[in-house]
Parts: structure tokens; C-alpha cells; sequence
């Protein structure tokens, strides 16, 4: 359900592959996220692209999955905190809508791309859960604090055009494009060497 695509261009890209569940998340799925993204930050790549199939990015925890608990479970932070902390150009490829839990991977990228049709909600509020522990701070640093209540609290449902005017998003694609925009997101990169690229992601502040 988690597809690995490194055809040694320097380029990893990982695809969540569910889509007749909405790429709905398991257990499994953040464990194999997780393992994917270390195995990326220990290997020659210059560059991470995180995307998936269908018409949603994810809808978060699978259902049952979370009435088993997977809604409160330290493994989302864990996803996270890794993608945080690897020392390559990090880009989130949204193909669709992103809801819950999913943000955390998207708030850890580097940069983040949309489709139009992409729409961002995370009700925890609504739900009764908190938020992953890191996911307020990183979505403070990118909208603003009331902003991110708009979302964290106030339940609301953002669409690509607002996302991109926030801030949260960084550039909209149309989805024949999407792939082709983040890898040339990827091109000055590609031409770096190893350190020179996790000097520069310590500088701005993304580690």
C-alpha cells in the first residue's frame, strides 16, 4: 500500500496506494512510511517527494484502525518527526484532499503542491482528539497562529486557492503536472552535494 519509486535519480518518491479507501492510513502504512523515509535519509538522495493515488491524498486514520486506537498512536508523530529530521529537499505531491492525521507527514515536508481540487481539514475539535504533538507549531509557522485555529479549532475546510493564499500550500498544479512540477522543485538539489543541501535546510530553519 506504500509504493517505493527510486530509480537512482536522486529523486525518492512515495506513493500512498489505497485509493479505494481514499488512502485511508493503517498501522502497516505509517510503519512502512516511516521505514521508507529512514532508509531515504541514510542513502545517496538529494530529495523526497511524498504523493498518492486517486482523488484524495489521504483521509487520515482507516476507520476501524482508528477505533483500535491508530487515532491517538505515538506512530504518526514518529512519521513525522522522520521526515522532519531528514537532510534532503522534502516535497508533498497533494494529488487531493488531505483530513486528520495526514497532515502531519504534509507539515513536515519541505514544500507542499496541490492539485485544485485539493481541500485541507483536520477536525480534531469535532472528534475529541488533540492534535499530533508538533502539528500546531509547524502550521503556526505557516499561517499564523489564527489561522491555524481556523483550522485546529474552528473546523474549517480550506480549499487550494486559500491554502496557497495562507501560506500552507506553496505553488497549485493541475494533476497531469503535479509529479513533473514538485521533480523540477527538485533540480537545483539534484546538482548539490549531500552536505551542502542539509547545510542549507539547517539555515532556514527546517531541521
Amino acid at each position: 500500500m506504500i509504493q517505493v519509486d527510486d530509480q537512482g535519480s536522486g529523486v525518492v518518491t512515495l506513493t500512498l496506494d489505497r485509493a479505494d479507501k481514499a488512502n485511508a492510513l493503517t498501522a502497516e502504512m505509517l510503519d512502512s512510511l516511516t521505514t521508507a523515509a529512514a532508509t531515504v535519509g541514510r542513502s545517496d538522495a538529494r530529495a523526497l517527494i511524498l504523493t498518492g493515488r486517486g482523488p484524495v491524498f489521504s483521509a487520515g486514520a482507516d476507520l476501524d484502525a482508528a477505533r483500535a486506537g491508530l487515532a491517538t498512536s505515538d506512530e504518526w508523530e514518529r512519521l513525522s518527526g522522520t521526515i522532519a529530521e531528514l537532510p534532503v529537499l522534502t516535497i508533498a505531491a497533494l494529488n487531493g484532499t488531505v483530513v486528520g492525521g495526514a497532515f502531519g507527514m504534509v507539515l513536515a515536508c519541505d514544500l507542499r503542491v496541490a492539485v485544485p481540487t485539493a481541500r485541507f481539514f483536520y477536525p480534531v475539535m469535532k472528534l475529541g482528539f488533540l492534535p499530533q504533538p508538533s502539528d500546531p507549531e509547524r502550521l503556526v509557522a505557516l499561517v499564523g497562529p489564527a489561522r491555524a485555529a481556523m483550522i485546529l479549532m474552528a473546523g474549517q475546510r480550506i480549499d487550494a486557492d486559500e491554502a496557497l493564499a495562507w501560506g500552507l500550500i506553496d505553488r497549485i498544479a493541475e494533476p497531469a503536472a503535479l509529479l513533473d512540477i514538485a521533480r523540477d522543485l527538485c533540480r537545483d538539489v539534484l546538482g548539490a552535494g549531500r552536505d551542502h543541501v542539509q547545510r542549507i535546510k539547517e539555515m532556514i530553519g527546517r531541521r
